[in-house]
């Protein structure tokens, strides 16, 4: 069993050190905005984590979509983002990504009168399972790439579920591995948490979308959603909360990701 560990340490090591190819650099430099925003050595390290995702996870395309590079590296850039600077394992749980051409059709049930379950379909751009199963919608993930400061990317949305799940059914409460982030996560986040509900009912306008007041997971997902994609704005309305990630995920984006400026690192 530790020999098993000891190879995989090993493989992955090997596989950081690689040389990275020339033309998945240009991809990620033309197709993933927030690349040329990170300093040299993050993205050096980004792209070691890349090659270790793409050695370990399997992509499938569905409806007809065939697997490019660019699809590839597009959501192993952005799922890999997330594990800058932090001891990973690589979404442990996660062994294969499903890609469809746009939003796909998901079953859903919900409970009803007494004892009822009701069962239904419902339009979705991305799924995260527990299972080891990410599903997402290409044409969305296009869309949020060519208006990357509006708040939404379905890849760090859904991969953001995934680090909620390593430790259990996602709830909003990742594996923190922090004595000091274990102590203050339940308070800052059930009071984040309870405030968006609180606004939401008083029908008080709000930050955060209100879909993320649909459980603390969701809630989790989007902040972090935010986290990346609109840090500053979130920095400025939710400072405490935009904190307590910044030192979870061990980076700000809001001193490197500002693509309103005119020149990127």
């Amino acid at each position: 069993m530790f020999d098993l560990f000891g190879r995989k340490r090993r493989r992955r090591q090997t596989l950081r050190k690689q040389p990275f190819p020339p033309a998945w650099r240009t991809i990620l430099e033309e197709s993933v905005p927030h690349f040329n925003y990170l300093e040299p050595e993050d993205q050096n390290e980004l792209q070691g984590h890349i090659q270790v995702f793409l050695d370990e996870k399997i992509f499938e395309g569905c409806g007809g979509l065939e697997i490019t590079d660019e699809i590839r590296l597009t959501i192993a850039a952005y799922a890999c983002l997330m594990l800058l600077h932090r001891d990973t394992d690589y979404y442990p749980k996660l062994v294969t990504i499903l890609v469809y051409p746009s939003a796909f059709v998901a079953e859903k049930t919900q409970p009803g009168p007494g004892r009822l379950i009701i069962h239904g379909q419902e339009t979705r751009v991305g799924e995260s399972w527990d299972r080891g199963v990410v599903i997402l919608a290409w044409d969305d993930v296009l869309a949020s790439l060519e208006t990357p400061t509006e708040g939404h990317n379905v890849i760090i949305h859904e991969f953001a579920h995934q680090i909620d799940q390593e430790n259990g059914p996602g709830d909003g409460y990742p594996d923190l591995g922090d004595e000091e982030l274990m102590a203050n996560w339940p308070g800052i986040f059930q009071e984040e948490y309870d405030g968006l509900l609180d606004d939401l009912e008083e029908g008080r306008e709000t930050f955060f979308e209100p879909y993320a007041a649909e459980s603390p997971a969701e809630f989790f997902a989007i902040a972090v959603e935010y986290f990346f994609i609109i840090p500053q704005d979130f920095e400025e309305a939710h400072p405490e909360l935009y904190d307590t990630l910044m030192q979870y995920f061990r980076q700000d984006p809001a001193s490197y990701w500002n693509p309103w400026q005119e020149e990127a690192h």
